[in-house]
C-alpha cells in the first residue's frame, strides 16, 4: 500500500511572515494560517464558522518571497506535507507539534486583497500540468 502525506489549504495569514536563516544560509520562513470550517449548529440550526490555525514552514527562495511579498491578512494557498516534530523545552518538558512543510505557496489576489469571504480558486501544484497533458491535441478533434 502506498503512503500519502499531502495537505492543501486555502486561508488567510494571521501574522506577518517571520524569516530567519540556518547557519548554512538557507532561508526558512514561518507562516501562521487560519482556515475556516463551516458547521451547522445543532441547537440553533444556523451555520457558523470555526477557525483552524496551522503553522507552515517554507524553505529556500520561496520562503524569501513569502517574507518579502506577504503580510498579515493576505489570502494564500498552501500545498505541502505534514511533519511531526518533538523536542525538549528549556524547562526540560517534552514538546511536540505537527506543522506543514510547504512545497508551494500560491499568493491569492493582490497585495490589498485581504477581504474575508471573497471566493478564491486554487489548483494544487502539478494539477495544471496533468490537465494540459490530458487535453493535448484535443483542439484537432474540434470540427469548426
Amino acid at each position: 500500500m502506498a503512503n500519502i502525506n499531502r495537505v492543501v489549504l486555502v486561508g488567510n495569514l494571521t501574522r506577518d511572515p517571520e524569516l530567519r536563516h540556518t547557519p548554512s544560509g538557507t532561508a526558512v520562513c514561518s507562516l501562521r494560517l487560519a482556515v475556516n470550517t463551516r458547521r451547522k449548529d445543532g441547537a440553533t440550526g444556523e451555520w457558523t464558522e470555526k477557525p483552524n490555525y496551522f503553522d507552515v514552514t517554507v524553505w529556500g527562495n520561496q520562503g524569501e518571497n513569502c517574507a518579502q511579498y506577504l503580510a498579515k491578512g493576505r489570502p494564500v494557498a498552501i500545498d505541502g506535507r505534514l511533519e511531526w516534530r518533538e523536542w525538549e523545552a528549556q524547562d526540560g518538558t517534552k514538546r511536540q507539534a505537527v506543522e506543514i512543510i510547504a512545497d508551494t505557496v500560491q499568493f491569492i489576489g493582490g497585495r490589498g486583497d485581504a477581504e474575508p469571504g471573497a471566493e478564491r480558486q486554487f489548483v494544487p501544484a502539478g494539477a495544471t500540468a496533468a490537465a494540459d497533458a490530458d487535453f493535448a491535441g484535443a483542439d484537432d478533434d474540434i470540427p469548426f
